[in-house]
């Protein structure tokens, strides 16, 4: 009985692909993805440094794309992924001063009201019962989302939202916390 021999795999290591570099694709297709980060972006320098990252994290992976005629797919949802981070980074504008703007005589808050603050926090947080708690801690102190939150309890969306609810109001009413209001 003979053996079948696989002609795909051999055909596969013959075949020529449609960028050999990085560098040869970058040549090619930098204008095409110029356009579209521009698409992308008011200032036409923000989109040369758009695409500069896309185009980097692109390099990182390019061993592990492995269908080159699906390039352009990949930079352009890295040119998308990249934008989305920017979106959500807080902009900090900075001004060039001959001076620091720092306030006048505004004395630190004292460390030990700040102690203070947070020991009666806690005490009113473990006021709470057990499961509004756990909510709470894991919102506010672990900083979870609600869907995430959600999923570590092991119950729905709804829930967490309804259940966080009311103990930020018996947070409200606690009379230990009232000088803080």
């Amino acid at each position: 009985m003979t053996t079948p021999v696989c002609t795909s795999a051999s055909n596969a290591m013959t075949r020529t692909l449609p960028y050999p570099s990085f560098s040869s694709y970058v040549k090619a297709r930098q204008p095409v993805l110029l356009r579209t980060a521009r698409s992308l972006t008011a200032n036409p320098s923000d989109a040369e440094d758009l695409l500069q990252t896309a185009l980097a994290k692109t390099y990182v992976a390019w061993e592990r794309i492995e269908d080159h005629r699906a390039l352009d797919g990949y930079v352009r949802r890295a040119l998308l992924n990249t934008r989305t981070s920017q979106w959500r980074k807080r902009k900090v504008d900075e001004f060039v001063c001959d001076e620091l703007p720092e306030p006048e005589g505004t004395p630190g808050a004292d460390p030990a009201e700040g102690q203070a603050l947070h020991d009666a926090m806690w005490r009113a947080v473990m006021k709470l019962p057990g499961r509004q708690r756990a909510m709470v801690v894991l919102r506010y102190y672990e900083d979870l989302s609600e869907a995430q939150t959600a999923e570590v309890l092991g119950v729905s969306v709804g829930t967490v939202k309804s259940a966080v609810s009311r103990a930020l109001g018996k947070l409200r009413e606690d009379p230990e916390l009232e000088p803080v209001r």
